[in-house]
């Protein structure tokens, strides 16, 4: 584990595995960067990867409310101050947003980038009424409901798997203690807003990668995405969804690597 402090004195935390060019991995919601925990290990034996454990997903932070994507950005920035060498960044689904504004925020920062799926706002809000729902449900207690909200009008999940998150709330307390944060995390997506023109700016290499059997709502951010940013690959996983760092993480690992290879600067003489 690596540490260091924000500029407004919160600590920041990420697993460090590995050595080499550094990747810096930005998990999604209802995560604290387990989930990309295979995708790192095939990629430590060539590369230095930080998981951070994204802010708005810290308890111990998380004492008034959500947070802002731009204080996640400030955590981003602080572990690019403390590596202090161009970096890849990788981010999946909300991580991906958080990536694409670090990536406007901090242009020096990185070499390039792998954005999974980002749910960016591309018209109307991502969560809008939905979340709204989602989150009168959360407030009144009923945990299962508003994920099953979330997921079933919001990711657009089968009907048949949103009716089931009752369920594994109930197996499993973990999901339970992280559904309030990943309601904030749709909000703080909505706050940011539609940033097309924003992300127009970004100039490194990126790849956007996209599942076969995602929902359609991914794939029409990925095409916005790539009209917008003049530098990108498009890569589509077969037979994959939303979760391929969890169910073929192999092949995410390959995409990563291939980019950061091809973007891995030489130190100055």
């Amino acid at each position: 584990m690596i540490t260091t402090t924000a500029s407004d004195g919160s600590s920041v935390r990420a697993y460090d595995e590995g050595q080499g060019p550094v990747i810096l991995l930005l998990h999604g919601g209802m995560d604290e960067g387990a989930s990309w925990m295979r995708v790192a290990a095939r990629l430590r034996s060539r590369f230095r990867v930080l998981r951070l454990h994204r802010r708005q997903y810290r308890l111990d932070l998380k004492t008034r409310g959500m947070c802002t994507m731009a204080e996640e950005v400030e955590h981003v920035r602080a572990l690019v101050k403390l590596i202090d060498e161009p970096m890849l960044i990788v981010g999946h689904s909300s991580g991906g947003v958080l990536a694409l504004e670090a990536l406007v925020a901090l242009p020096e920062a990185f070499a390039g980038a792998v954005l999974y799926e980002p749910p960016c706002v591309i018209g109307p809000p991502l969560g809008g009424q939905a979340l709204a729902r989602a989150q009168a449900a959360m407030t009144a207690g009923h945990q299962g409901k508003a994920l099953a909200i979330f997921l079933r009008d919001i990711v657009r999940t089968p009907a048949w798997v949103a009716s089931m998150s009752g369920t594994f709330v109930a197996l499993m307390p973990r999901l339970g203690r992280l559904a309030p944060h990943q309601l904030d995390d749709c909000a703080a997506i909505d706050k940011v807003g539609l940033r097309l023109e924003a992300y127009a700016r970004i100039d490194v290499p990126v790849v956007l990668l996209g599942g076969e059997r995602s929902p359609d709502h991914l794939g029409e951010r990925l095409d916005a995405l790539e009209n917008a940013i003049p530098n990108t690959e498009r890569v589509r996983l077969r037979r994959q969804g939303h979760a391929a760092n969890t169910f073929a993480p192999s092949r995410v690992a390959e995409i990563i690597a291939k980019l950061g290879d091809k973007v891995r600067r030489k130190p100055p003489q």
